[in-house]
């Protein structure tokens, strides 16, 4: 029986439930990264035992599962979506939102759905705003395509932002500390199209190049789909 349909035991002596677990292990993730959840840890949170939340959650992966679902309430769409496009923007957007506020989730997106509540509802409003763009399987690719663009997409920014924590160097500092080296190989002549690219690109900033990205995605969607077919 999944985590979903199983009962949760009586509250007492310390009232507890499922919401609440799962609010103290996304307390503590917020914190200090999935590293730092542990059935053991959320009881101390929630001053219980830790053998009472085994009542309710039973393995440390059910419980990364319901803090999963609980973020996906923040993506849910607040009305349906327009159309296709809104509906894949939309989603994007909003995934790398809460991603930004709760960058343990990078760390999960992309895995085997849990299929919670509010990932339901996500998968709902998604395909709904899909419906009768093209057949099932096409449309089911076309969402495969996406989130697998800015999965990959959040999930390096969420790695550049630790690393700038755990090495104390910006971008900008990290660039100045790494220039000599860089400038040094780049006067070898031996990397043209790479001394191009640093030269003479224009940087933007994470979010630019995100939706830059997956508008990129979103016109190759809407390319195939528009091709006639054979």
């Amino acid at each position: 029986m999944s985590v979903w349909d199983r009962p949760e035991p009586p509250t007492r002596p310390v009232p507890l439930d499922r919401e609440r677990i799962v609010a103290a292990a996304v307390a503590l993730a917020d914190g200090g990264g999935l590293e730092a959840v542990s059935l053991r840890k959320v009881a101390a949170r929630l001053n219980a035992g830790p053998m009472r939340l085994y009542g309710y959650i039973a393995t440390k992966q059910e419980l990364f599962d319901l803090m999963v679902d609980a973020v996906q309430a923040e993506i849910l769409p607040e009305e349906q979506p327009g159309d296709w496009r809104e509906a894949l923007r939309g989603l994007a957007h909003r995934t790398r939102q809460a991603a930004l506020r709760h960058e343990w989730l990078a760390d999960l997106l992309g895995g085997r759905p849990a299929f919670g509540p509010n990932g339901l509802a996500l998968a709902e409003a998604t395909l709904t705003a899909l419906d009768g763009l093209a057949d099932i399987d096409t449309v089911m690719r076309i969402v495969e395509t996406v989130s697998a663009y800015f999965t990959g997409a959040i999930r390096r920014e969420i790695t550049n932002l630790r690393a700038e924590r755990a090495t104390g160097l910006s971008k900008r500092d990290w660039q100045r500390a790494a220039g000599p080296h860089l400038t040094k190989m780049l006067a070898t002549g031996h990397f043209p199209a790479l001394a191009k690219a640093v030269h003479d690109a224009t940087e933007v900033n994470a979010e630019a190049s995100f939706a830059t990205g997956l508008d990129w995605v979103l016109d190759a969607v809407a390319a195939q789909i528009s091709r006639p077919s054979a």
